[in-house]
């Protein structure tokens, strides 16, 4: 009787490859079979095993190479042939990633699993582009939130609505995952339920990655932004007082090049 493989569900960061942990790593070159998600950096695949057999089932919305379902029977068809599997995971498995839904499959089997962290884009994206989610006098609090249930009024297949009432007074600092899409409407609900028009927003697409862009507004006329520069997913919206540490930054860098030059 073969003994099930070990499943690691695995972070792989928020996008640039150089982020990745050394244990990802290691589980990465360990790997007999790699299932990856969309967001993941191919450059990581590079890593593996010559013969270490890659599954590309990435989501982007509307386009599904795999449903979830079909995920998970993978992972536990590999392991139960005593594979050493990863499922890897853009950003942090347990953050918007469905890991928490693969590791419950793989336990109610029996399978052993393990879960390696990973940088989520919240916290990497952010910092990459000059913005604390957290700084002292300006921010003690942040959240990340899906925007991919805005609007909403009812309880639906992936759980109870957002509570945009209470998100836009809670935190300091609010984290927007997947809400490109739903900018308008976010927009909206935050104005809604109180928050200032003129509370600033970033928006950072592609994150970490050469490919980065930021750009800074404010509530009020953020979806005029993202228009206009065509903004595209990958994207995380930052919103609160922080995102104006960025511009900050950029006016201290400036100043002193200034004085230098």
């Amino acid at each position: 009787m073969i003994r099930p493989g070990l499943v690691s569900i695995v972070g792989a960061g928020p996008g640039d490859p150089e982020l990745i942990t050394v244990k990802a790593m290691k589980a990465i070159r360990a790997a007999e079979v790699i299932l990856y998600d969309r967001l993941v950096n191919e450059a990581l695949l590079s890593y593996a095993d010559a013969r270490a057999l890659r599954i590309y089932c990435g989501k982007s919305p509307g386009q599904h190479a795999m449903t979830q379902e079909m995920i998970q029977r993978r992972l536990i068809d590999y392991a139960l042939e005593g594979k050493r599997v990863v499922r890897l995971k853009g950003g942090d498995p347990f953050v918007f990633g469905r890991g928490g839904e693969e590791a419950l499959v793989l336990a109610a089997q029996g399978i052993p699993y393990e879960v390696i962290p990973g940088i989520t884009s919240a916290i990497g994206a952010a910092a990459a582009s000059g913005i604390p989610l957290t700084h002292r006098g300006v921010a003690a609090s942040f959240a990340c939130v899906t925007g991919s249930r805005c609007p909403g009024g009812t309880d639906g297949p992936d759980g109870p609505p957002i509570r945009w009432d209470l998100l836009a007074h809670a935190v300091d600092t609010l984290v927007i995952y997947m809400g490109v899409g739903q900018l308008r409407e976010i927009r909206a609900e935050l104005l809604k339920h109180g928050k200032a028009g003129t509370t600033p927003v970033a928006l950072i697409e592609s994150g970490t990655t050469g490919l980065q862009r930021t750009f800074v507004s404010t509530l009020a006329e953020v979806h005029q932004l993202a228009a206009a520069v065509q903004l595209s997913n990958p994207a995380l919206i930052v919103v609160g007082e922080a995102a104006m540490i960025r511009e900050q930054l950029h006016q201290l860098q400036h100043q002193a090049s200034a004085r230098i030059g």
